[in-house]
């Protein structure tokens, strides 16, 4: 299931970057998942800092 990325919008700047290339269903599953896992990996150097906020260099 995909929460964080539209497929369309994925398909949209694929076609945009690479106007020959292709984007099945699993590629947005696999972008979601890693989007998920910046997102984890960002919150624990926040909290490893002591913070309760998310800033840009988190990422």
């Amino acid at each position: 299931m995909v929460d964080f990325v539209r497929k369309s919008i994925v398909k949209q700047e694929v076609k945009k970057v690479g106007k020959d290339m292709r984007c099945p269903d699993d590629t947005v599953e696999g972008l979601d998942k890693y989007v998920k896992e910046v997102i984890a990996k960002a919150v624990s150097r926040a909290k490893a800092d002591g913070r309760k906020t998310l800033r840009a260099h988190d990422f």
